[in-house]
């Protein structure tokens, strides 16, 4: 990519937020392969943060290093305030998983799938059956607790597997790809059982191949390709790394679509449509002077559109194979 197309960072020159996780020249091969080839995350506590990339780009990968299902070859890494290589039990005391494959046991019952997580925690049975009944309730599974995990249908099993992940009250939590087969409803319910877990303080280290649901949720992205971090930022900040956006204005009056194609020269003409595009990043500060033209000009414009790079955009961009100086249609 360009160099006006360049990774932003959560490192700034100010004081940063205690991190929940963090990671410094992180790297892993397989054989020949480089998966992870030297990844630098600093993710705040109580914070989304979601990493996104193309099928094998390593996000899976990155998961089962942090959560301590595999070594790195090199790096450094903080977990909930554990080291990944001196601490890994204090890292697992801290964090829950939930895979892209559910852990549920489909031959027992919800309530039982439960208190078998409980008894893996050492719960005491008076305690696992209150966290289980807490948490049964808590993801509306209070009335389906009795029934064989099996017949559960996509959303109610994802339910019941982070509700399993939180009986052990982790203040981290991996969610590998979470609602991957999921219709738009149960989708949406998993979107808010996650708000809800950030507004109790949980941070949630997200992967995902949707990328509405990274910008619905994610309070920072990183887009990961060949094995390093294309972009990070919010989801704004990575918008406004890729060109395309624009203002678009639309006139009935013929006249007056005339008068503005002329006098905005740096605007795309639609003589069909009488409409005019003129290149914006979207800000406040671009739209108010179009407007203040308008005004001056005397000139009313009958609609006028906002229209700015989505994360699809950016995702194609920063993982296209394309040559760096090509223009973005060419990435599309």
């Amino acid at each position: 990519m360009p160099s006006s197309v360049m990774p932003t960072s959560s490192r700034g020159d100010g004081p940063q937020s205690p991190a929940a996780i963090s990671t410094v020249g992180l790297r892993k091969s397989y054989g020949d392969k480089t998966v992870l080839d030297g990844i630098d995350l600093h993710i705040p506590a109580g914070s989304v943060f979601a990493l996104l990339g193309p099928n094998g780009a390593g996000k899976t990968t990155a998961v089962k290093i942090l959560s301590t299902l595999i070594s790195a070859d090199g790096g450094q890494a903080q977990v909930a305030g554990h080291d990944l290589a001196t601490s890994p039990d204090g890292v697992r005391a801290a964090i829950g998983v939930t895979g892209q494959f559910s852990a549920v046991d489909g031959l027992i019952t919800g309530e039982e799938n439960m208190l078998l997580m409980a008894d893996l925690h050492h719960l005491s049975k008076r305690e696992g059956q209150r966290v289980a009944a807490e948490l049964l309730e808590r993801f509306d599974l209070v009335e389906a607790a009795k029934k064989p995990a099996s017949t559960y249908s996509g959303g109610m099993k994802r339910r019941l597997d982070i509700a399993m992940t939180l009986v052990g009250n982790p203040r981290i939590i991996f969610l590998d790809e979470p609602t991957t087969g999921l219709d738009p409803r149960s989708r949406h319910n998993m979107w808010q059982i996650i708000r809800e877990l950030v507004t109790d303080g949980v941070t949630v280290f997200l992967t995902t191949q949707y990328l509405d649901e990274a910008d619905e949720l994610a309070h920072r992205i990183a887009v990961l390709n060949n094995g390093t971090i294309a972009a990070e930022g919010t989801a704004e900040e990575l918008k406004r790394l890729i060109p395309g956006g624009h203002i678009r204005l639309r006139f009935t009056d013929p006249a007056a679509y005339q008068t503005a194609a002329t006098t905005l020269r740096e605007a795309t003409r639609d003589d069909e449509s009488l409409a005019l595009q003129i290149p914006s990043d979207g800000s406040q500060r671009e739209l108010r002077s179009i407007l203040d033209w308008l005004d001056t000009a005397g000139i009313e414009a009958d609609e006028l559109t906002v229209h700015t790079p989505d994360l699809d955009d950016v995702f194609f961009a920063l993982t296209s194979t394309t040559q760096p100086n090509q223009p973005k249609e060419a990435v599309r």
